[in-house]
């Protein structure tokens, strides 16, 4: 079998993997949107769908007013999380990256509840405040873990050591500031650490889309250089790549998928971590499969754990963030048992 012939092949089937990817993703958003403490069956859905957001049945009010912003900013925050992680994982080189164990989530999170409990806005709209300051305090963290990463003898062990401090650090801020903070704000900042959906509108799945959107039409072209990066930065730079400027752009983008994410539900954490190397479990290290792959993935597991929270809880909403913990734990745990030979290399 030629060459030629064993390459098609395997981009059919990396193909058909982005396309189950995809389909799994849209089964768990259905099943998101009829799930819930009314119930819904799936001709009750697609009835209270055709009907449209301003028609009066009850069936119509819940999926339109509280369960299709609920699902399409899980999908969306979950995706540009997802992507997030490959990014950061590839730049740094390190299998165990991700936005909430480099500190990046963290400081995200420091950053919005800066800006509510000051009551910052951007434009004259306190939510694009929010997202401003998140995104800088992610851009701050992004461009320290980028500058330490450059330190001579700093290993990819080193480097999450680094990230622990940073949540450690920022985390602190935060309690300090819902401490000095009323009540009613110390409340409203203790929900961001959970990251809890019930927060959800059309405006923050939009917010998550356009970081996304925008990411994905730099980043797709690119994609050839972020494969080139994973094997070696010298191999990288023999192609004509500038990898100082492709890092920095990577880590800005990153910064951009947090900060639209983590301003409007809270921190949750990681989806990052699992959704790129579950993309490639399955369809290998080409970025041209993986940046795909790994949105889609994203999504489909902040959707999976929005539904099982529906499923858990019998009152309010469990917070999704405690769900993806309960799983992205152990992950973690395997990741550490299997690279524990290359983590300090």
């Amino acid at each position: 079998m030629s060459c030629h012939l064993r390459y098609r092949r395997a981009e059919r089937r990396r193909r058909l993997g982005t396309l189950l990817i995809g389909v799994a993703a849209l089964a768990l958003f259905a099943a998101d949107l009829a799930a819930g403490s009314s119930g819904m069956t799936l001709d009750r859905l697609f009835a209270a769908m055709a009907a449209g957001p301003d028609a009066m049945e009850p069936d119509a009010i819940i999926l339109w007013s509280v369960r299709l912003p609920m699902s399409a900013t899980a999908f969306m925050v979950g995706a540009a999380l997802g992507l997030a992680g490959l990014l950061i994982q590839t730049i740094t080189a390190n299998a165990l990256a991700s936005p909430s164990t480099l500190g990046i989530t963290s400081g995200a999170s420091f950053g919005a509840a800066l800006a509510i409990a000051f009551g910052w806005s951007f434009m004259g709209e306190l939510w694009m405040g929010t997202i401003a300051a998140a995104f800088v305090f992610a851009l701050l963290i992004s461009a320290g873990i980028l500058s330490l990463g450059r330190f001579r003898g700093m290993t990819p062990g080193t480097l999450i050591l680094a990230g622990i401090i940073m949540n450690f650090f920022f985390t602190a801020l935060q309690q300090f500031l819902q401490y000095r903070s009323s009540p009613e704000t110390a409340q409203l900042i203790a929900g961001w650490t959970f990251g809890n959906l019930e927060r959800s509108s059309l405006l923050a799945a939009g917010a998550a889309a356009g970081a996304l959107v925008l990411t994905l039409v730099f980043m797709l072209p690119n994609a050839w250089k972020l494969t080139a990066l994973t094997v070696g930065e010298e191999r990288a730079k023999s192609l004509g790549i500038a990898v100082g400027r492709l890092r920095l752009a990577a880590f800005a983008a990153a910064a951009l998928l947090v900060a639209a994410s983590v301003s409007f539900i809270g921190t949750v954490a990681f989806v990052g971590l699992v959704a790129p190397h579950a993309a490639k479990l399955i369809l290998g290290d080409d970025a041209r499969d993986l940046i795909p792959a790994s949105t889609l993935l994203g999504g489909a597991l902040l959707l999976a754990s929005a539904l099982t929270a529906k499923l858990l809880s019998t009152g309010a909403m469990l917070p999704v963030g405690i769900v993806t913990s309960l799983v992205g734990v152990p992950f973690l745990f395997w990741l550490l048992l299997r690279d524990r030979g290359g983590l300090n290399a």
